[in-house]
């Protein structure tokens, strides 16, 4: 939202049920990423309910860790589940 760089360790966890995502295609949905304007949270939550809705798994989890801006770090996991209903922690 500032106009500054953000850098984020993404660490999805899931098992697959019909459908399970390419390497290369997930590197892409992530440079997506690169000129929005999106908070921590917003981007970690995004990124779980896309992933969940494309590829309907047995269970996601999606862990975060924004690097320090400001003398903060962050650390931001999203899990969803097969009823779509994530929980942030």
């Amino acid at each position: 939202m500032t106009g500054h760089p953000d850098f984020a360790e993404i660490t999805v966890k899931y098992v697959a049920d019909k459908t399970c995502v390419e390497l290369k295609s997930l590197k892409l949905y992530f440079h997506a990423f690169r000129n929005k304007g999106i908070f921590f949270e917003a981007a970690t939550n995004k990124i779980c309910d896309d992933l969940g809705a494309a590829l309907k798994p047995r269970s996601l989890t999606i862990i975060a860790r924004w690097k320090a801006r400001g003398g903060f770090s962050s650390v931001v996991t999203a899990e969803y589940s097969t009823k779509g209903k994530k929980a942030a922690k």
